[in-house]
């Protein structure tokens, strides 16, 4: 692959910044965090919700395990829907479902049908990232793609953080509380994307929602996805970051609980607040050096969480080694940072390599390979657990996993002459 830089293309004006386009990113900035948020509140109950309602420590990893599997199998298609049609109606729709299923969580009372809203949630939330990243790359051109990506994705980091409050909702007001709160919340914030939400003007072409067109443009995608080696690059990286973030996530709260003796609220804002804080550091640093250093690095947005993750692996290693509070979070400090950087680049790197009116279906598919991964972690983590092996082997497998995904980004170059949605060569046009 050649490389190309972020210069104008020629006879295509340059996008200056809008209100327009910085309203969509603080808009969906508010649904990622309710999505994180609801996401990892359940790990921070387990203590409560497992003297309630019985089941394993295998099962309760069940849950989050189902949720990732759902969400999975789900993303390709919801970033179909979202290639194709209205960006901003799946992302209606996906909120929506994710208010009504959030609040039905907290009045249920068996296990089995716990594990159906988390299977319901996964649908729900697979239609609402490819959309959103999607959109805010259509807004957001050349300099300023990195950082509008990564200010969205520090919404994500803000609800992993805002998580934790699950253990100490849970000790004063009970579990249900939470889930109920958030499902209220989701309705109402409903009505504020469809009054201030638009699709891009480059998203809505006639052309998207013609049946034929659908079926002529599923199989141009599927000829560009299993066409690009970088795309396939991306999906192993992606599948490793995954087995890392929902390994650790998953399980977090749990081991700090063990391995330091804290209490549930203290586990659970340990395990959620330091890496979420480090993470919306790191997100907004990578977006803004991955755009400035793209200026005269055509391949920035991929070096910039390669160079993280290989000075991250190490640290995350001495973390699940130690039995010092202080070095732990030190080692999950680093963690954020590093993917921050890569969060912040992701969308900004498929669309430096895959034709950008796939790449919605593009992300569905990283999501897939990621969250099917996950999931499976934290399945592993639950029968480890079980079978009384310490949960310092997930977090060393993940620093492992990590220092390869440094070492593959590397190898990650930029495409040259993509065509756009607008049938033009790509160079992406540059924005003040």
């Amino acid at each position: 692959m050649g490389n190309t830089a972020d210069d104008p293309q020629p006879g295509r004006p340059p996008m200056r910044p809008t209100a327009a386009k910085w309203l969509a990113v603080g808009l969906l900035w508010m649904v990622a965090l309710l999505n994180y948020l609801d996401r990892l509140t359940i790990t921070t109950i387990r203590v409560p919700l497992k003297a309630e309602i019985a089941m394993t420590d295998a099962q309760f990893g069940l849950l989050t395990s189902v949720f990732l599997w759902v969400y999975g199998a789900f993303s390709p298609l919801g970033g179909y829907v979202a290639d194709r049609f209205s960006r901003r109606g799946v992302i209606i729709l996906s909120l929506f479902i994710w208010s009504g299923v959030t609040w039905l969580t907290g009045h249920l009372h068996t296990f089995d049908h716990l594990l159906l809203a988390r299977a319901a949630m996964g649908i729900s939330e697979a239609c609402y990232i490819p959309a959103a990243l999607a959109l805010i790359s259509d807004y957001h051109r050349g300099r300023t793609r990195s950082l509008a990506t990564g200010i969205h994705m520090s919404g994500i980091y803000a609800g992993a953080a805002l998580g934790g409050l699950g253990g100490v909702i849970a000790e004063h007001f009970g579990w249900r509380s939470a889930f109920g709160l958030l499902g209220g919340v989701g309705v109402a914030y409903s009505i504020v994307i469809i009054l201030c939400l638009r699709d891009a003007p480059e998203s809505t072409s006639d052309d998207r929602v013609t049946p034929e067109a659908s079926r002529r443009s599923l199989a141009a995608a599927l000829r560009e996805l299993a066409g690009s080696r970088a795309f396939a690059v991306l999906l192993v990286i992606d599948g490793l970051v995954g087995v890392a973030n929902w390994g650790i996530y998953g399980w977090l709260p749990t081991y700090l609980q063990e391995q330091f003796r804290l209490g549930l609220g203290t586990a659970g804002m340990t395990a959620t607040a330091y890496i979420q804080v480090a993470s919306f550091a790191g997100v907004l640093a990578g977006g803004w050096v991955a755009d400035r250093w793209s200026r005269t690095q055509p391949d920035a947005r991929a070096r910039v969480p390669a160079i993280g993750f290989c000075v991250v692996a190490p640290l995350l290693y001495l973390a699940a080694t130690t039995h010092t509070l202080p070095v732990a979070i030190a080692g999950l400090l680093a963690f954020g940072l590093g993917r921050g950087f890569f969060d912040a680049n992701l969308m900004p790197i498929v669309r430096s390599v895959i034709d950008e009116r796939f790449s919605a279906t593009a992300y569905g598919l990283l999501n897939l390979v990621s969250v099917f991964l996950g999931g499976a972690m934290v399945y592993v983590g639950g029968s480890l657990q079980d079978a009384r092996v310490g949960l310092n082997r997930v977090f060393q497998v993940s620093a492992v996993g990590l220092l390869a995904v440094g070492l593959l980004l590397f190898a990650i170059r930029r495409r040259p002459g993509l065509r756009s949605a607008a049938g033009l060569g790509q160079n992406e046009p540059a924005s003040p």
